[in-house]
């Protein structure tokens, strides 16, 4: 069994305000008598599914060419939580043992990703650093961001840069149940960038 949990990118798909949605320029058309077709992609490299590099918001930082690949494939584990909107997750609300050193939370609050609500949960600082004393390498959400939406200081953020945790945003999670899978969700090697999108997937471990 796999699940996707990328949402599909389109221009109905939205991002963060005031970064680049994505639109499709095409460059060359089969249908007009051309021998391609070819299409050039205008996006924010923080579209949909996307994981950040430390350099998004710590200086000096690692880009994400430079983040070590076996962050993004591995054993993972999925927990919903039941949260109000506009909270940060904290350890208290998870409701389960930590068995994986990648977890993914499902929160419910970002419904539509073609849709961009404002008061999506997040995730505690405490949360992360309770993660990383059990050795938690990455962590993932299923709204746009690790820190809630009015916090321009990133504080969650900025305790995975602390903890050297990486970070998976913009996940879709909704058909998910709860467990252990494999994620795989490598981002491009994009020279010198703060994210990439990602097509992540789980796989069933029992397969």
């Amino acid at each position: 069994m796999i699940y996707d949990i990328t949402p599909a990118v389109s221009p109905a798909l939205k991002v963060w305000p005031g970064d680049t949605p994505p639109t499709r320029e095409v460059v060359s058309d089969l249908k007009s008598g051309a021998t391609t077709t070819s299409s050039t992609l205008h996006s924010s490299v923080h579209l949909g599914a996307h994981a950040d590099s430390p350099s998004h918001y710590g200086r000096n930082a690692p880009n994400i060419d430079e983040q070590p690949i076996d962050l993004y494939l591995g054993r993972c584990q999925v927990i919903h939580v039941d949260v109000p909107p506009a909270t940060g997750v904290d350890p208290g609300m998870l409701g389960a043992e930590i068995e994986a050193p990648r977890v993914l939370i499902g929160t419910g609050t970002f419904p539509d990703p073609n849709v961009f609500n404002e008061d999506f949960a997040a995730l505690s600082e405490e949360l992360i650093e309770h993660f990383a004393r059990l050795g938690v390498v990455l962590v993932g959400i299923d709204t746009p961001s690790v820190d809630l939406f009015t916090c321009e200081d990133l504080p969650t953020h900025k305790a995975c840069l602390e903890h050297n945790v990486a970070i998976l945003e913009g996940l879709v999670l909704a058909d998910v149940p709860d467990g252990l899978y494999e994620l795989i969700a490598l981002p491009l090697k994009l020279v010198g960038f703060d994210a990439s999108p990602v097509r992540a997937i789980l796989r069933d471990l029992s397969c």
